[in-house]
């Protein structure tokens, strides 16, 4: 989502312990629905808890995923072309007088649950509902903001112009406004959400503006393919001995993006992600969570440096509700780090808590006019939970003076124009050892071409 997010990752274990009951759900990485990701029942508590006394919220600036979507076209058209593969190898098996026993009956005769559809990758329901709780929550948790009368400029709420992102904002304002106005008997308002071209918007497409990401995700993706080749073809050849059908590397890809689809969309964890052990399950997690982390999270500067925009713009934003609460009342360095560890290793990088469908990032300015070194203090929430900042020696509660020298302005000596459209140097490629154990820059974005942003600034 935004360059200072860099400092924010959860340091969630992934370890997992099927003996203590497996759910598929919470490792899909970027498919993962948010109440799967996380546990939301007493986030609102735990926060409040940090606040020191006499400190109260004057704004709040939300940068927010869709919410979970059906798949989109392309997958529709490989979960059709796999549903034609699947009955060529069950006559390919008959034909050659081979047992079926083991195949699972489901499998036989398959099709895609979105085979009639003519379009996808829209906001279903549970997505809707996501978003529309998200503003709920939000509004009660930072009540005193929200007793001024509705204007779009006191509440403005941002979105992408892809249908979903569109539609996320309509559903968490929906949530936000809700019983603050008179439409209809849940009391509804008319509100505003407004969006850029996208061919010029640097704030939430960065990514889609950016020519030389676009160039440097090109480039990578065959490199990246190629780490994850040693984990599919371990997984096809145990698919192959536990089923007896002649399953391919592109068949348990295309298969582990079905079990995503129907676990996430459709609450089936018996069918396709039955097809496979937990042990097979996180490392397919794992392999998804090293394509994000090299394509869109910590793998390389770019990912983050085009991001500044959007930066910039929360800080202003910032700046402008200091300076209204004050006429009323009259990074770090960045540093490498290695690629995630592989299971049965632990390891803080993980899709799914760092965004799943519905994740949001929230930069609450906090006035605390009885403090003597600092009358402003910024919270930086994850998915609703309060982060620690290096930046500020490990506080979750900063100066804001702090917070702007200290995590901001490190990234604001990189021009978003310089960043992406400026002839960079090709960097060394070195090969991948076996262990995955080569460094790459890094830092954080959130924001990634299956990642729309939903932006609140109060």
């Amino acid at each position: 989502m935004f360059a200072i997010l860099k400092l924010l990752l959860l340091s969630i274990s992934s370890q997992l312990n099927a003996d203590q009951g497996f759910d598929v759900r919470r490792h899909l990485c970027t498919v993962t629905r948010y109440d799967v990701a996380k546990d939301i029942a007493n986030t609102s508590a735990v926060a409040a808890n940090n606040i020191p006394n006499g400190c109260t919220p004057i704004h709040v600036n939300l940068v927010a995923r869709h919410g979970t979507r059906s798949p989109n076209k392309k997958r529709m058209r490989e979960l059709d072309e796999l549903a034609s593969h699947l009955g060529e190898l069950i006559r390919e098996a008959e034909e050659q007088n081979l047992s079926l026993e083991k195949v699972p009956s489901w499998l036989r005769g398959w099709k895609s649950p979105w085979r009639e559809k003519l379009k996808g990758g829209e906001l279903i329901k549970k997505g809707e509902e996501e978003l529309y709780n998200l503003g709920i929550r939000i509004r009660e948790r930072f009540s005193e903001l929200f007793d001024e009368e509705y204007h779009p400029d006191v509440y403005p709420i941002k979105a992408t112009q892809v249908p979903r992102a569109s539609a996320s904002a309509v559903a968490f304002g929906m949530g936000l406004l809700s019983e603050k106005g008179g439409l209809g008997p849940a009391q509804h308002r008319a509100f505003a959400v407004t969006s850029e071209i996208p061919a010029s918007d640097i704030i939430l497409r960065f990514h889609d503006c950016c020519g030389n990401y676009k160039d440097f995700k090109k480039r990578q993706e065959p490199a990246v393919d190629k780490l994850k080749e040693p984990v599919l073809d371990e997984i096809t050849s145990a698919l192959v001995s536990r089923y007896g059908l002649k399953f391919t590397r592109q068949d348990t890809a295309t298969l582990w993006s079905l079990c995503k689809q129907e676990a996430s969309v459709l609450d089936i964890t018996d069918q396709a992600c039955g097809l496979f052990s937990p042990s097979e399950v996180a490392l397919l997690e794992w392999a998804d969570d090293l394509e994000m982390f090299i394509l869109k999270g910590y793998g390389n500067s770019i990912n983050y440096r085009m991001g500044v925009p959007l930066l910039e713009d929360v800080v202003q934003s910032m700046e402008q509700a200091i300076k209204a609460n004050e006429e009323f009342q009259k990074i770090q360095r960045e540093e490498p780090l290695e690629l995630p560890p592989k299971p049965p290793q632990s390891r803080n990088w993980r899709g799914s808590t760092v965004a799943p469908f519905a994740g949001n990032n929230m930069l609450v300015l906090h006035s605390c006019p009885a403090n003597s070194a600092s009358k402003y203090f910024v919270q930086v929430l994850h998915n609703e939970q309060p982060i620690p900042m290096t930046g500020c020696n490990g506080s979750d509660f900063c100066p804001f003076e702090e917070f702007k020298e200290k995590i901001v302005a490190p990234h604001l000596k990189h021009d978003y124009d310089s960043v992406c459209t400026a002839k960079l140097e090709e960097p060394e490629q070195k090969p991948a050892s076996s262990e995955l154990s080569q460094l790459f820059r890094c830092l954080l974005s959130l924001q990634n071409d299956d990642t729309r942003s939903t932006k609140d600034g109060l």
